[in-house]
């Protein structure tokens, strides 16, 4: 099997844990805090990521000479994870992932001056295109339904520090293993989470908050329900797959074509939606899918004829 399609399988089956990730997130935002779901997340992920390091090599592969740019691409993915579950907790699931879904276009232009892959108009045109779809959702005089403007700069604000993050998983991919990373990421937010516990796990900062995302991130600690339990466990595999998935995916493969395929989670974020919590997209929604969308398969299929066309050249001749 080719790193590219290897690339491609392991960005997919990413996006399938990242999908049940986001709705487990939603289907308790109602009742425990954010970090609660992370701590509890993060140690099942630490014990999955471990297993993944010791298949990969042991202990030894989190040795690093870059310490200060895992630190940095950590920090992006807690950044990323906040503010997107933050819009999870006052969106709809569809909308919050369609507005998200920038990534692959901020991916687009990043990996110019960072990886020095380079783009021609056609991927530009596409990027362009892509942000006419997040302006036409966030247009003014756009009704939904009472979701304020601020709520709809959260999914964006997610979008921009994921992009950096798989930049950076792309740039640090080439000497460090998959399981590595997201080791580094677990333990991040591990470290996190326990942090926002000691501060605020008693919820005195939430007394008095009626947003929904403030009181998301605010308030206390409860006791899992029984019934709760098997979503914090499968939060805590998805978290650790995610972490795996992903990192191999952008160290296989090239960063623009990997980030297409992440739009695979629009239509599995729309069908979530609908399914378990009767949400229908508005028609604004719809147009910003196609929009985004499109753009994001205009790259790929752009890349998979720029592929067809060197595999038939003749090889260059040498002297």
């Amino acid at each position: 099997m080719s790193p590219a399609l290897r690339a491609i399988l392991f960005i997919l089956l990413g996006v399938l844990c990242g999908s049940l990730n986001d709705l487990g997130i939603k289907l308790l935002s109602g009742e425990y805090p954010l970090h609660q779901m992370i701590f509890v997340r993060s140690i099942v992920g630490v014990l999955v990521s471990l297993v993944f390091l010791h298949l990969e090599g042991g202990l030894a592969l989190l040795r690093t000479k870059r310490p200060g740019l895992h630190l940095v691409r950590t920090a992006l993915v807690v950044f990323s994870n906040m503010t997107f579950f933050a819009a999870l907790a006052v969106m709809p699931l569809g909308a919050a992932t369609a507005l998200f879904f920038v990534p692959p276009l901020f991916i687009t232009l990043l990996a110019i001056p960072i990886l020095g892959e380079p783009i021609g108009r056609h991927r530009i045109a596409a990027v362009l295109i892509g942000l006419l779809g997040v302006g036409v959702m966030m247009a003014p005089g756009v009704d939904w339904g009472g979701i304020g403007r601020i709520n709809l700069l959260l999914p964006v604000a997610a979008a921009m520090f994921y992009a950096g993050m798989q930049v950076l998983t792309r740039k640090l991919g080439a000497y460090t293993a998959a399981s590595a990373m997201a080791l580094y990421i677990q333990l991040t937010f591990l470290t996190v989470s326990a942090l926002f516990f000691v501060v605020a796990g008693d919820g005195r900062f939430a007394d008095g908050l009626t947003h929904p995302s403030a009181l998301f991130l605010l308030r206390a600690w409860i006791w899992p329900d029984a019934g709760d339990l098997w979503v914090f466990i499968m939060l805590g595999l998805m978290s650790a797959l995610i972490g795996y998935c992903m990192g191999m995916a952008y160290k296989l493969g090239n960063a623009s074509v990997v980030a297409s395929y992440e739009y695979a989670a629009l239509p599995l974020a729309l069908l979530w939606g609908w399914l378990i919590f009767g949400e229908v997209p508005r028609s604004v929604v719809w147009l910003g899918v196609v929009l985004i969308t499109g753009a994001g398969l205009y790259v790929f299929a752009r890349e998979r004829a720029q592929d067809r066309v060197l595999a038939a050249s003749p090889p260059l001749r040498h002297p």
